[in-house]
């Protein structure tokens, strides 16, 4: 028994990385895109949802286990793999860092202006956010951002299971002869694209996850099992919120009159008032506070990890000194001040910005899938049991398959 409890406790002090995983995730796909997949089409994507997690698991997977049996980054393995792979991931990361910043960082300050009771500017909203963000992470670093993103996840994920609870307490707010738009149609494609694209997240999460794991160990030593309990805990975590917020979607806006709005900030507005449907009008400010740390959560873990992979790279191609500390922190900054100069100078175009981020993410996705399971494969084949084997040769197919199909949409093929 006291085996057992050392155990228990060994796992529960090993959660973090698995945890910032999710935290990262939790925002756009879940709080925004799934729930307008439930407002959308009612329950007919759930199943798309749960399908697409299953499938990418095992190249997040891999991203913990490989650093977990190697004691070295996903970021180190790309490097040994190739030139033409490292400097891909590189090119592309560059682009999601600055891009990704921009979009959680004002859909954040969008639901602060909403839950605010006097009117502030969005842009100086983004400002404070960003400055809170960096103080944080530049003053108490990895310790800190574990601590803050624990408690968000734990308010998040409570407030939004009690929420749908009550919802379907109440029923489905669709007339009974009620049928909606199908989603299986060329038209939807582009939706859908970008919905698999960030869910439950872009693919190069799992680099970040690989060094979130790292530093965690440099504060504790972990066991392969912990670590992978960690990342399990995490990941299917971000699976069953995504489904909640389909459903949270399905119950209280599918077949309404409400025109649903697509623009992130609008639909996270819209968002906060199904919550005050569901649980009363009372809650408006706690869930509108509850959004806001969603997506603050969020922002926080994107310019952490973004800024260590940015980091990692450079310092792998020897552009950078390693000794030198300071560079993490010069990336952050580099990377805040980016996304908040494209947030200043083009945010009318950033709802398509993000759209071009989730579909960008959702085609290199079999790319760095592959390359993933070939790193695990390549070093330690018989650590890869047979069902996980399977899982990630249909999840490449699968990938590869719709990826081709969105393209050949794109050119004209089905014209």
């Amino acid at each position: 028994m006291q085996a057992q409890q050392q155990g228990w406790r060994g796992r529960i002090q090993a959660l973090g990385p698995g945890i910032l995983m999710a935290t990262a995730a939790i925002g756009g796909s879940h709080l925004v895109a799934s729930t307008q997949a439930g407002a959308l089409f009612g329950w007919q994507l759930i199943w798309l949802i749960l399908l697409v997690n299953i499938l990418k698991y095992p190249f997040f997977r891999f991203g913990v286990q490989y650093t977990l049996e190697h004691n070295e980054s996903l970021l180190q393995g790309y490097q040994r793999k190739g030139k033409a792979y490292f400097y891909s991931f590189i090119g592309l990361n560059i682009i999601a860092a600055v891009v990704n910043t921009a979009g959680v960082l004002l859909l954040t300050a969008s639901l602060l202006h909403y839950a605010l009771p006097w009117p502030v500017a969005v842009p100086l909203l983004c400002t404070l956010i960003l400055v809170v963000c960096l103080a944080i992470l530049l003053l108490g670093h990895y310790r800190a951002l574990d601590n803050v993103a624990k408690l968000i996840m734990l308010l998040l994920t409570i407030t939004t299971i009690a929420a749908v609870i009550i919802a379907a307490g109440n029923g489905m707010n669709a007339p009974a002869d009620f049928v909606g738009p199908s989603p299986w149609q060329l038209v939807t494609l582009g939706f859908l694209v970008a919905l698999m694209g960030w869910m439950p997240a872009p693919i190069e999460i799992s680099a970040i996850s690989s060094l979130w794991l790292k530093a965690k160990l440099r504060q504790q030593a972990i066991s392969r099992k912990q670590g992978l309990f960690d990342f399990n805990l995490g990941y299917w975590l971000t699976a069953a919120l995504a489904l909640v917020f389909v459903s949270l979607g399905a119950l209280v806006q599918y077949g309404s009159e409400q025109e649903i709005a697509l623009a992130g900030a609008a639909f996270a507005q819209q968002l906060i008032g199904m919550y005050a449907t569901t649980i009363g009008d009372w809650a408006r400010p706690l869930v509108a506070l509850i959004a806001f740390l969603c997506m603050f959560g969020t922002t926080l873990t994107v310019l952490d990890g973004y800024a260590r992979t940015l980091n990692e790279s450079f310092t792998l191609l020897g552009w950078q000194n390693p000794a030198n500390h300071h560079t993490q922190n010069i990336w952050l900054l580099a990377q805040a001040a980016s996304g908040m100069a494209l947030i200043l100078f083009f945010s009318a175009a950033l709802g398509p910005l993000l759209t071009f981020a989730m579909t960008l993410a959702f085609l290199t996705t079999p790319v760095f899938a592959w390359l993933n399971y070939s790193l695990m494969a390549g070093k330690n084949v018989s650590s890869l049991s047979l069902p996980l084997k399977l899982l990630s040769w249909a999840g490449l197919l699968y990938l590869a398959g719709f990826a081709v199909l969105y393209l050949s949409w794109l050119v004209g093929l089905f014209a």
